[in-house]
Parts: structure tokens; C-alpha cells; sequence
């Protein structure tokens, strides 16, 4: 055992008991805690409403309206391949009813001043995305798309007009 390392070992056993060091350290702990529990407690009430969208209704319609516009297209690109171009039409519009809900729905969710604005022309894209699906109502994602598009114009005129 080095000389340094006795001489630790001797004041350890020599004096029981908490540190000056320990003290120091503890004091320094206890005024951070209570400096930041004071900033905390000075801070003005958070109001987190506005971090949720004011129209949810509307924001949950137009995302099940994409869901049903993924499996729309789905389909129809299965059909593609199978050689029927039926869906062609069909599948464009959903494809433009995407884009424009996409959009709409990220303004919803980010409760833009631009909602009013923009909800026209989703208004219309859904409803002629609803009218091409309806000629296909046998197939069952196409139904099914066509239902949420008319979900997405029914809470448009609810919710805006």
C-alpha cells in the first residue's frame, strides 16, 4: 500500500461520520432540486388544446378514407395485373382523392387557418372519387372507399358549413 493510500485508509478510520465533501456535494444536490423546482412552479399553466385537432371527427372520417383508398388501389392493381382494366378509371380517382386527403388531413391535424379554404376541393374530390367507386360497388374495397368518401363529404357539410 502506497504512502497516499494509508494516509486515505487512516482518515477514513479516524473520522466517522459524513465529510465535509459529502456535505458540500448533498448542499449542491438540494439547491439544484429546489432551483428547478421553482422554475417549474413560475412557469405559466400549459394549455395543450390546441395540440389537438379541433375538428377530430372530420380528421378520423379523412384518414379512413385514405386507409380505404390504399386498399382500393390495391385492388385494382391486382386487377391490373390480372389483365382487367376495368378499374382504371376507378383507381385514378382514388389515386387523386389520396393526394388531396393527405393534405387535408395533415391541415386538420395541424388545425390550419387554411381548413375552410381547402375543404372544397377535398369536398369535390370525394365526391367524384364516391361516384367512380360506386360503378364497382361489387368489389368490396371499392364499396368500402366509396362509403368513407362519402363519410369524409357528410362531416365536411356537418362540421364547416
Amino acid at each position: 500500500m502506497s504512502d497516499l493510500e494509508s494516509l486515505s485508509q487512516a482518515h477514513k478510520e479516524a473520522a466517522p461520520g459524513i465529510s465535509r465533501r459529502e456535505i458540500l456535494l448533498g448542499m449542491g444536490a438540494v439547491a439544484t432540486a429546489a432551483f428547478a423546482g421553482s422554475a417549474v412552479s413560475a412557469m405559466p399553466d400549459h394549455d395543450h388544446s390546441k395540440h389537438t385537432a379541433q375538428l377530430p371527427d372530420l380528421l378520423d372520417a379523412t384518414n379512413d378514407c385514405l386507409d380505404k383508398g390504399q386498399r382500393c388501389i390495391a385492388h385494382c392493381l391486382v386487377s391490373f395485373t390480372e389483365g382487367d382494366t376495368e378499374l382504371a378509371v376507378c383507381a385514378q380517382k382514388v389515386h387523386e382523392m389520396q393526394a388531396i386527403c393527405g393534405a387535408f388531413s395533415y391541415l386538420l391535424a395541424a388545425n390550419s387557418g387554411y381548413i375552410k379554404a381547402y375543404a372544397g376541393v377535398c369536398e369535390q374530390v370525394c365526391k367524384d372519387c364516391e361516384k367512380e367507386c360506386r360503378k364497382h360497388e361489387k368489389h368490396v374495397e371499392c364499396k368500402a372507399c366509396a362509403d368513407a368518401c362519402a363519410e369524409v363529404v357528410d362531416q365536411i357539410n356537418l362540421r364547416l358549413s
